[in-house]
């Protein structure tokens, strides 16, 4: 018997902010990677996440969400991430709203409209319409002005098509050795999820008052016999910003850290011991050194 071809790619995920990207690629991947929220731009650089199914081992890269009006260096730096994803893909999967086509989502498909490679959109948050026969002429007019390989109604909430989504782009993929041992569902390291996964609690504690000037470096990650003990710096643009993340007798941090901490044990698969402060870092969000201490760089 011949031993079956081995494919292996990298698969862009694109599209605008808050469509579901990063739930997408959890979905597929089986586990939390990328980090979620209601609010746009919770995706700031590119995670990686690997999954592997028979021959065909799919490298999926998550992309910030395309900023249409990058007025800080933060945001110039999540449009140059997603053009050097693009650089060395072998299948984009852009992810659209099922619900509204926009004309963000017509500047999105100009980015990557002229690539060889090949193309996939899905079309997520399906399950929120309740008459599916509303989607084909959506359908329809974007097929006929930009011709994807596959369009495919989904919803990586309810993972409903998730795995039909798999199989199409594992079977996109050129023939090539596998690029990660077969059970590896990422490149990147613990200190690097945990940094996120914090991020996270951050994003989802503080509502509409400062998500996106707050930002977490992990300043010890120590291995003992009973735990792991990690020391967390959270930063902020102004020194007015430092008593709203920390919030009344700091309480406010102290749940945020406490959702966090029961994150990474999850992750980690043991006990975890964080302590966390905030501290002062002026215009970090439009700050290069700043920003290459995140490695959010180029």
């Amino acid at each position: 018997m011949s031993k079956p071809i081995s494919r292996c790619g990298t698969i862009a995920i694109v599209g605008r902010p808050n469509v579901g990207k990063s739930t997408l690629l959890n979905r597929i991947i089986g586990q939390k990677l990328s980090i979620t929220s209601r609010k746009p731009q919770t995706t700031w650089q590119q995670i990686l996440g690997v999954i592997t199914v028979n021959n065909a081992q799919m490298v999926f890269v998550d992309t910030p969400g395309w900023q249409f009006r990058p007025k800080k260096q933060i945001n110039r730096l999540m449009n140059r991430q997603i053009i050097a994803a693009l650089d060395y893909v072998d299948v984009v999967v852009m992810v659209a709203d099922a619900r509204e086509w926009t004309l963000n989502d017509d500047k999105v498909c100009a980015v990557f409209r002229e690539m060889s490679c090949r193309k996939i959109l899905v079309f997520n948050k399906h399950d929120q319409i309740s008459d599916k026969k509303k989607m084909l002429p959506l359908i329809a007019d974007v097929q006929a002005r930009y011709e994807f390989d596959e369009i495919v109604p989904a919803s990586a909430l309810q993972r409903d098509n998730v795995d039909l989504v798999i199989e199409l782009v594992g079977e996109k993929l050129p023939r090539r050795p596998h690029q990660f041992p077969n059970d590896q569902i990422t490149p990147h390291s613990e200190r690097f999820l945990v940094s996120e996964l914090i991020r996270e609690q951050l994003i989802r504690g503080l509502g509409e008052e400062l998500p996106y000037t707050v930002s977490v470096v992990i300043e010890t990650f120590r291995e003992t016999n009973a735990a792991t003990e990690i020391h967390a710096e959270i930063w902020v643009e102004r020194e007015g910003q430092k008593g709203i993340v920390i919030g009344a007798k700091g309480n406010r941090l102290k749940s945020m850290a406490s959702a966090a901490r029961m994150d990474i044990e999850n992750l980690l698969q043991r006990k975890v011991y964080l302590r966390t402060w905030v501290k002062t870092k002026n215009k970090w969000t439009d700050d290069l050194d700043a920003l290459n201490r995140l490695d959010l760089n180029d």
